[in-house]
């Protein structure tokens, strides 16, 4: 389906970095280029100017004033320093604010500036090879990148909880669960494949021979955008549940999932997005009461009309408890009263969300997207199914590599490889 658009010369500028993920790309074979990204102040910039994500830490961590209060805290990559002054702010008694770029340098001036030099110990190293005066109550950490685990700093959390956490310490957040869902993605078609086809009417020359191969470019790599709920062709489904307490190394080396959406409608199927929730549940009577995943992705109406999820092989001690939580919400909850839950400041019968899901406002993460080669029209119940399979790249771990086989009403099935990290993914390498 061919959209025009109307050209212009702004438009044209605007358009090459329009869709590119702000934190910078991370060099090939070189762990050391991770956190070199880290001192740059832009990224910093970028995390704390998403209020979404701060405030929700911030509220996370003053609303559990009792669970932190004359405790001992950790904070896994501290960066500028303002989860361990938020800490503070609770009333730890002590900080671990441990940071492996050069931004610890940065991090020591603002917590001398707000006069919390005696509460807060910056330590520049990385995480797994730094070693402590103590084992500590709480780990806070925003580890979170693009497609939950990108990034890879999961880790990095995992090492800390089993070699410094106290028995039965508390996590923030304590839990992460990742959507998926296929989209119809009109707009991108205009601004970055469609407009191929305009060149004849704005400069006389017809190029509209390179849209093929500006469709399949555009597919190489997952793409990192905000698309709106109208762009959803089907109810999400949660792909991967993870427990922060009882997560291990082995179960995020491999994440695979098994999936059938049935189309709401009419539209061009161009592929999926893929989103994460976390959710800060170790707090107060919350940790009594834990979050839902349905509630989690702001979906639990629709997701409860649906049939029940086809399990994979994701975190099997928890999964398939998840998914049958998430089937079982109750039917008076409305998108409406979901939000109102979600965001609330009050998490005494609730635990306070942070979602990138595109039903949420946007965070900085926005939304993983995962184009196919060419669309194709879906009608109302087609049948959509397939695999995706999420894996830490064999070459650097830090990047991330996808795996995706779908198929629509039983006919050729697609089969696809995504690679986040390279500015040139190269397939037979991570073979």
């Amino acid at each position: 389906m061919r959209i025009s658009f109307s050209f212009s010369t702004i438009k044209l500028v605007k358009m090459a970095g329009q869709f590119k993920p702000k934190r910078p790309k991370l060099a090939p074979n070189a762990e050391k280029s991770y956190f070199e990204s880290y001192a740059d102040i832009t990224v910093h910039e970028e995390m704390l100017g998403d209020d979404i994500r701060t405030n929700i830490y911030k509220k996370a961590l003053l609303n559990s004033k009792n669970a932190i209060k004359d405790k001992v805290v950790l904070d896994v990559g501290a960066g500028t320093g303002i989860l361990s002054c938020f800490c503070v702010q609770a009333g730890a008694k002590k900080v671990y604010a441990v940071e492996a770029s050069s931004i610890a340098e940065q991090a020591k001036k603002v917590i001398m500036a707000n006069g919390l030099q005696d509460q807060i110990d910056v330590i520049q190293g990385v995480m797994e090879d730094i070693t402590l005066p103590e084992k500590v109550d709480v780990i806070v950490s925003e580890w979170m990148g693009y497609c939950l685990l990108y990034e890879s700093m999961l880790t990095s959390v995992i090492s800390a909880r089993d070699k410094w956490l106290k028995e039965g310490g508390l996590l923030f957040p304590d839990s992460a669960m990742l959507y998926i869902a296929p989209i119809c993605d009109d707009e991108i078609m205009v601004d970055k494949v469609n407009f191929w086809n305009d060149m004849e009417e704005v400069y006389g020359v017809d190029m509209s021979c390179l849209l093929p191969f500006a469709r399949r470019s555009l597919s190489k790599e997952v793409m990192v955008k905000c698309i709106s709920c109208e762009n959803v062709l089907s109810h999400p489904q949660l792909l991967a549940h993870f427990d922060l307490n009882k997560v291990s190394h082995h179960d995020i080396q491999a994440v695979h999932h098994k999936f059938q959406f049935s189309s709401f409608g009419i539209a061009d199927f161009q592929g999926f997005a893929v989103w994460f929730d976390v959710a800060f549940s170790a707090s107060n009577s919350a940790k009594m009461n834990p979050i839902r995943p349905g509630i989690l992705n702001g979906m639990s109406q629709q997701i409860n009309d649906q049939p029940p999820t086809p399990q994979g092989t994701v975190c099997k001690h928890d999964v398939s408890d998840a998914s049958k939580l998430t089937n079982e919400e109750p039917k008076d909850l409305t998108m409406e009263k979901v939000r109102s839950e979600a965001y609330t400041e009050d998490i005494s019968s609730q635990a306070l969300i942070l979602s990138t899901s595109p039903y949420k406002p946007e965070t900085h993460w926005k939304q993983s997207l995962l184009y196919l080669d060419s669309e194709i029209e879906v009608a109302q119940d087609s049948t959509i199914a397939g695999t995706i399979t999420l894996k830490p790249c064999l070459n650097n771990y830090r990047f991330l590599s996808i795996s995706l086989k779908c198929e629509v009403d039983k006919k050729k099935e697609i089969a696809k490889t995504y690679l986040m990290g390279y500015e040139l993914p190269n397939k037979n390498k991570e073979e």
